[in-house]
């Protein structure tokens, strides 16, 4: 891999149902072994169950679902002067949304629901009342940061 050049992000097509870039991406995240239409299919059903539970526009709620789970800052692991310190670092937006997505799946996979769609929409759901693994996950994260305030000034 080359350190010299900048590698542009790749442009990803917005989705046929929503237009929207972001449900496209979450899609690509959630598929498995090169299956996108059974990830998109699954996504749909989600999205509309929860749009009947909120009675509220799909789009927006799954918006406000990933906003609700991104985090803010994080803690990275630095090494100075033989130790290992856990430095707290602000998160670019990207990769924000990029964790939010990853921990909406990974714990909307661990529910106990029947069908992914289902489970998907639960973890949806817990997110916009600020419950739920995601959510805690994300609270983990800066509490984890908080307590590591300390260390900040190790950061370059």
């Amino acid at each position: 891999m080359s350190r010299d050049k900048f590698i542009p992000k790749r442009e990803i097509l917005p989705d046929e149902k929503y237009n929207s870039v972001l449900v496209s991406k979450f899609v690509n995240v959630m598929m498995g072994n090169g299956k996108k239409s059974v990830a998109r299919k699954h996504l749909y059903v989600a999205l509309e169950t929860l749009s009947e539970k909120t009675k509220k526009n799909p789009l927006e709620v799954f918006e406000k679902a990933l906003d609700s789970v991104r985090p803010l800052v994080e803690v990275k692991s630095r090494r100075v002067g033989g130790a290992n310190y856990q430095i707290p670092i602000e998160v670019a937006e990207d990769r924000g949304r990029a964790l939010a997505m990853r921990w909406l799946i990974m714990y909307a996979r661990k529910r106990s629901e029947k069908t992914i769609a289902l489970r998907l929409a639960g973890e949806f759901n817990d997110a916009l009342n600020q419950t739920g693994s995601s959510y805690k996950k994300k609270e983990d994260t800066h509490k984890m940061a908080e307590a590591n305030k300390a260390f900040a000034h190790y950061r370059w």
